[in-house]
């Protein structure tokens, strides 16, 4: 927003014009008030501030109205002292939450079981190609598995395995922000002995995994990526990490994340995509698809707020699902936005992914926006009864036409459709920036926002947005949800349709995964994208694997061992 060229304005501080926007009711919230006599002498609050500051507001107002406002603003003052005066940290909720069901009156009923076109299916496992450690790192988790029962590794070689390939090429991918070698080893030997005893835990007993680090481990940093977070150590675990531990998977690594979950840049340089190294692995799920990619970890954990789970799998080849909103839990993971944040698998395939997220998801006390809804893994789909959409009014990618070509020749029925339309869905996403300017509120109050990418401008631009055009926005996002869920009267799943912004948005979920090998100097998997109904991840990935299995990319790896990162990239 900017300021009419005709309206003159007196030359004041930054953190006198915030104070002065966030006093009269026009600002979601402002920089922390300066000592109350300092302040005072510094800005008088008069008709003439009250006149200077319409324009944040949009409203003309009468001098008696200007008048009135001078003395409601001066009451409005005292309680945003009041307000500030309470001590809130990073982890405390608002007394809000979204709710992705509230306009789709069936998705309660409807995602309480198994729709009639999925059935149970027997897994398909595929016979390790080595012998050693080092020869499982792009082995599938049920191999994987199949191995660790056989006897032919342990646990504790996988991890150590794993440890080493992370300690040898971060120096080129920049994907690791700290290890966990004393707990993944603790937790392997565990995972062998009881396995040696019959205990067995399921499919991920045994397994390593990384955490994107934004996910609290007791013990170990969890940064966020930030540097004014790097010492950070949190008294507790993720209940999301302890539901992996609980199937017996093992923690090998913290892996990167773009500063306070933005892009693929954190203070320790930026993390790269392990089929191009001379290119960032997107983000802000950075690290995990790098780690996934360059067959360090077989599976990780990502968030996505606003692309953190499809974008870096899209830029490393990898295949991620970013579940409903509410399907995984949150807490004891950083928010940037309590209303949008989601938590989901990224791995090397559909049916890892499915493995996963059959352990981590369900309602968590704590975590108010979670629930519990239907989800088994694995599920073959009829595609005779199955009503795939084709977006039409957008540009369909090669990888998308790929899809599509699959799913007719396998059975589907493509139905042409249409995104919600007429809405300003990316000025939507301003709730977004509101809710990160809200939690991160501090760091800019204190002028503490080195190393943060473009975060520091976004959060002191959203002190600027009125309340009004807060909950305006939440409107607009109402009508959003409403209309998105009219589009699944017409198909169960759609491909592709550029609807990043929508989705996330309305809390629908997607899952990306590659469909081709791409014809450029640095070939490597291109992926496509799938979304469906609010809780129907299972469709999305028994659907998803069919693709999966007739494009047959997935035996292709990345060679970027005798690659390193540019030499401006270091530590620090």
């Amino acid at each position: 927003m900017s300021l009419p060229e005709d309206q003159p304005v007196p030359r004041v501080s930054r953190r006198t014009a915030l104070t002065r926007a966030a006093g009269i009711g026009l600002a979601a919230g402002a920089t922390a008030a300066a000592d109350e006599t300092e302040e005072k002498k510094a800005f008088e609050l008069n008709e003439q501030a009250i006149e200077q500051s319409q324009w944040l507001a949009g409203l003309e107002l009468t001098q008696e109205q200007r008048e009135q406002a001078v003395r409601s603003v001066r009451r409005m003052q005292s309680y945003q002292q009041a307000l500030r005066a309470v001590d809130i940290g990073y982890d405390d909720l608002p007394a809000f939450r979204f709710d992705p069901e509230m306009f789709d009156p069936d998705v309660k009923q409807r995602s309480q079981a198994c729709p009639a076109y999925l059935q149970p299916s027997e897994p398909t496992v595929t016979a390790a190609s080595g012998e050693k450690p080092e020869d499982f790192a792009f082995v599938s988790i049920r191999e994987l598995g199949r191995q660790l029962r056989a006897g032919k590794v342990t646990a504790v070689e996988l991890a150590k395995g794993c440890l080493k390939r992370l300690r040898e090429h971060d120096e080129t991918l920049k994907c690791v922000v700290n290890l966990t070698e004393e707990l993944a080893l603790q937790q392997a030997q565990r995972a062998d002995e009881e396995l040696a005893a019959g205990h067995d835990r399921g499919p991920l007993h045994g397994i390593p995994w990384g955490a994107k680090d934004l996910i609290a481990v007791e013990g170990y940093p969890t940064t966020w990526g930030a540097p004014q977070f790097e010492d950070q150590v949190l008294p507790r675990t993720a209940p999301v990490a302890k539901k992996l531990e609980d199937a017996g998977a093992v923690l090998v690594a913290k892996l990167s994340l773009g500063a306070l979950a933005m892009g693929d840049r954190w203070f320790g340089g930026m993390t790269r995509n392990p089929w191009n190294p001379e290119q960032g692995s997107s983000g802000s799920s950075a690290g995990p698809a790098s780690a996934v990619a360059a067959g360090l970890v077989p599976f990780a954990l990502g968030t996505e707020t606003l692309g953190s789970i499809v974008s870096p799998s899209k830029r490393c080849g990898t295949t991620g699902l970013r579940p409903t909103y509410g399907r995984v839990t949150r807490k004891d993971c950083m928010a940037l936005s309590w209303s949008m944040d989601k938590l989901g698998p990224m791995a090397r395939s559909i049916d890892d992914c499915g493995l996963v997220f059959a352990a981590i998801h369900g309602a968590e006390f704590g975590d108010p926006t979670t629930v519990d809804r239907w989800f088994d893994w694995p599920v073959k789909a009829d595609l005779s009864q199955i009503r795939v959409g084709r977006v039409e009014g957008v540009r369909t990618s090669r990888e998308d036409e790929v899809t599509l070509q699959v799913l007719e020749e396998l059975g589907a029925t493509i139905v042409p459709m249409k995104l919600p339309a007429g809405l300003p869905v990316w000025q939507t996403c301003l709730m977004l920036d509101v809710e990160a300017g809200t939690i991160f509120h501090d760091l800019v109050a204190d002028q503490n926002d080195e190393g943060l990418n473009t975060w520091p401008n976004t959060f002191r631009t959203a002190h600027y947005v009125s309340s009004v055009d807060f909950v305006r926005a939440a409107r607009v996002r109402a009508k959003l949800m409403q209309q998105m869920a009219s589009v699944f009267d017409d198909v169960d799943l759609y491909v592709g349709g550029g609807d990043l912004g929508i989705a996330n948005l309305t809390g629908h979920p997607t899952v990306v995964f590659p469909t081709r090998i791409s014809d450029t100097d640095h070939p490597q998997p291109k992926c496509s994208t799938m979304t469906a109904r609010l809780h129907d991840e299972a469709t999305l990935l028994a659907i998803a694997q069919l693709v999966e299995a007739k494009v047959d990319v997935l035996g292709r790896t990345p060679d970027f061992s005798s690659q390193k990162a540019p030499e401006t990239e270091t530590k620090g």
